[in-house]
């Protein structure tokens, strides 16, 4: 056994929304092949504009639906014989067939679109959804510019890029942030949401401000930084991940900024922020997971998440 594999914890495939796709990407009658969560998938969006999801082994000799499958109506028709699934997972016809075996089922998955975004449900033990994937008020709005996107595919564990946003420090050794400031948290919405604030004087070419650098979490696969207090402008950061498997992530940012800052800083938050992601990817590929980690005393942050994180496991984490 290798030190990296002596030193390292392998963490399970959390419970929560996980971002898949892009609702742009899909029009009526698209079906498109989901690698996710270590299973095989089939998203399609039917003739009226519902998307749905399904394991994607057709119940009767097991054709992928992805590979040749195609939109008949408000189901998806398997590549083989032609049998067709709804977005229930029913079987919704046999066209050689009048009567359908009761046993004709697959798995359907709890799906929604919200922020140009198709997430989907996942819980180890077939739970039902037990949060609302949050809808982002500064999308979409007249004062805020278009979205702008960023996705990467991670080599690790998810769990270890969300705690970035709860490593305040971390800015200062890898991002040459000048000075460490403080955080507080506190937990909303009967503790599934972690709301985390941290303050510091900016200074910026138009002046000198009391900023709060805003990061609301929402299980492990979704979080939103927003930074106020620069006057009326604003900032805001929306990542949303999924996990392949358990040591692989595919992220997928949204940004945008207020109008007032398109022509000025927009662009270097937009760029700065990937530009960050891309400094923090050297370490993340190259770490361990250490279940218990050695932590000091200013690593409170740290050990809150940690202890927030822990819920969203079925399989001890």
């Amino acid at each position: 056994m290798s030190v990296r594999e002596r030193e390292h914890t392998e963490l399970p495939i959390p419970n929560g929304w996980f971002a898949v796709a892009w609702s742009a990407g899909l029009a009526p009658g698209d079906v498109e092949r989901i690698q996710c969560f270590e299973e095989e998938l089939v998203l399609f969006r039917t003739r009226s504009g519902r998307l749905a999801m399904l394991d994607a082994y057709c119940a009767h000799l097991g054709a992928h639906l992805a590979e040749g499958g195609r939109v008949d109506g408000e189901a998806i028709r398997c590549p083989f014989h032609g049998w067709r699934w709804d977005a229930s997972g029913e079987c919704a016809g046999i066209p050689y067939c009048e009567q359908v075996p009761p046993r004709a089922r697959l798995r359907a998955w709890d799906v929604v679109e919200r922020n140009g975004l198709v997430f989907v449900w996942r819980h180890a033990e077939g739970k039902p959804p037990e949060w609302e994937v949050p809808a982002l008020p500064e999308l979409g709005h007249p004062d805020w510019t278009e979205p702008r996107h960023f996705e990467l595919t991670v080599p690790v564990h998810m769990q270890e890029m969300h705690e970035n946003n709860n490593d305040p420090v971390h800015f200062h050794f890898v991002h040459g942030n000048l000075i460490m400031p403080r955080s507080e948290i506190e937990l909303r919405e009967g503790g599934r949401m972690m709301h985390m604030v941290t303050r510091q004087r900016r200074d910026t070419p138009y002046g000198t401000f009391d900023t709060a650098l805003e990061t609301d979490s929402w299980g492990l696969g979704l979080a939103a930084v927003r930074i106020s207090g620069i006057g009326s402008a604003g900032l805001l950061m929306f990542s949303a991940s999924a996990p392949l498997d358990r040591r692989t992530t595919h992220m997928r940012w949204v940004f945008t900024v207020t109008r007032n800052l398109a022509n000025t800083v927009g662009e270097d938050f937009v760029q700065g922020l990937q530009d960050g992601v891309r400094q923090d990817l050297r370490i993340w590929t190259h770490k361990v997971h250490r279940a218990r980690p050695v932590l000091c005393a200013a690593d409170e942050t740290l050990a809150a998440f940690r202890s927030w994180a822990r819920q969203f496991y079925s399989e001890p984490a």
